[in-house]
């Protein structure tokens, strides 16, 4: 038997040693030693290869446009919103084709080699709905990009969004996208749910809502988001996003709320790094950590995965299309430092993100399609720790990035001079 790859010895996330057989652009075999001939053999001997990294939040069309044409000098939400109304005027079909096709580069170098990407529809040119779709074709042989019908400046509250979201989807964008919070009324935020959903239900697509993106209590269009969703039957192709305002209810109400979203399967993506960016923005101290409460999520069973949402736009000013910095943050804002809860934080920019987007030919296994990204780490754990390099990046069984590992060489008399900054982890009591 023959393979066309070999990646020897790697390790798995559960800690074990393996060796991944690889042909015609799919898994063939995994086990502790696979001797065989192969047109490639490498070795991968005591890193990390995992699925690669998945971002189930973000926004494409706005990417790598920082300062473009001024910078959001407060900083908040609004003023992000109101910058990107002025630069949507100035956006050309080949400007937002070039930034996109750039970032794609960054996320295939980093192993993020899944993105599910919000498009604004309120522009009635359907500028960035067209490149976008272009470009989704462009990285089809490496990068998984599911494009959302996004109206930006709400559904009701933007004369033309409605008929602007109806024309997305019939150019074949993929999945349902609303902001129900940024209606002018709630009861418009609440109708606005229930028409979105009726359209994804009618269309047999997903939904993704950018939902309760704000401090303010009373924004609770969550509710109504899982009550379509079990009314529809939509049960599982439904996310909310964002959901910041729960960190500020009440929580006899939460404890409400979060079992109707576990019994209408409704996930949730957070958004770390911006949620803490741009959340409690009003507030002087004590401020509000700006983020759903993600714990209290997963002890309900609700899916849960992180997003990175913005990198170099009117948003956020950093970012680098690395999901250890989303797991990195989260982890930190959640609490959640149990070797456990950080093997979840992991899983939260993987596994439980692709099942978000419905990526069933995602994972470490045979017969899956292999996509998989070697890291300079030793498990999950020490992944996020290290925000670990990427040594090697393969799509459809082809490698499309690769480094030497290079540890840092010190000089310093007495000591050893390279430094490797790995760490065995104590087993768990």
């Amino acid at each position: 038997m023959s393979f066309d790859t070999i990646l020897k010895g790697g390790v798995l996330s559960d800690g074990a040693q393996a060796d991944i057989a690889i042909t015609d652009g799919r898994i063939a075999a995994i086990a502790a030693n696979i001797d065989a001939e192969a047109g490639e053999s490498i070795d991968i001997a005591g890193n990390l290869v995992s699925p690669p990294f998945v971002d189930p939040h973000f926004h494409m069309d706005a990417t790598l446009s920082y300062g473009q044409p001024r910078i959001n000098a407060s900083g908040t939400l609004l003023e992000g919103i109101s910058l990107w109304g002025e630069l949507k005027p100035l956006l050309t079909h080949d400007a937002v084709i070039e930034r996109a096709l750039a970032y794609c580069d960054w996320a295939a170098s980093m192993g993020l080699l899944a993105i599910r990407s919000h498009v604004d529809v309120c522009d009635d040119r359907l500028l960035a709905v067209e490149a976008l779709l272009e470009v989704k074709k462009q990285v089809a042989d490496y990068i998984d990009l599911q494009l959302v019908a996004f109206p930006q400046d709400g559904l009701y509250r933007s004369p033309s969004a409605r008929a602007n979201t109806i024309r997305a989807l019939d150019m074949g964008v993929d999945v349902v996208g609303g902001i129900p919070h940024f209606e002018r009324t709630m009861a418009d935020g609440r109708a606005s749910v229930t028409e979105l959903c009726e359209m994804a239900a009618e269309r047999g697509l997903m939904v993704d809502m950018h939902c309760d993106e704000s401090d303010d209590p009373m924004s609770r269009h969550i509710e109504q988001l899982a009550y379509e969703t079990q009314r529809l039957g939509l049960g599982g192709r439904v996310a909310g996003s964002h959901l910041t305002s729960m960190h500020s209810m009440d929580n006899y109400y939460v404890s409400k709320l979060l079992p109707l979203i576990a019994e209408a399967e409704v996930a949730a993506i957070p958004n770390p790094l911006i949620n803490i960016t741009l959340q409690g923005r009003h507030d002087s101290y004590p401020k509000r950590r700006g983020m759903t409460r993600v714990p209290e999520m997963l002890k309900h069973g609700i899916r849960v995965g992180f997003g990175q949402d913005c990198v170099l736009d009117p948003w956020y000013s950093l970012g680098a299309a690395d999901m250890l910095d989303v797991a990195f943050m989260g982890l930190h804002v959640a609490q959640m430092t149990s070797p456990a809860d950080m093997r979840r934080c992991y899983e939260m920019v993987t596994t439980q993100s692709a099942a978000i987007m419905g990526l069933a030919d995602y994972g470490l296994e045979v017969g899956k399609r292999a996509d998989l990204v070697v890291l300079d780490a030793g498990n999950p754990i020490e992944a996020i720790r290290l925000r670990a390099t990427r040594l090697l990046v393969m799509a459809r069984g082809k490698v499309i990035a690769r480094r030497a590992r290079s540890p840092m060489q010190l000089s310093i008399p007495g000591r050893e001079a390279g430094i490797d900054r790995r760490f065995t982890m104590p087993a768990p009591d």
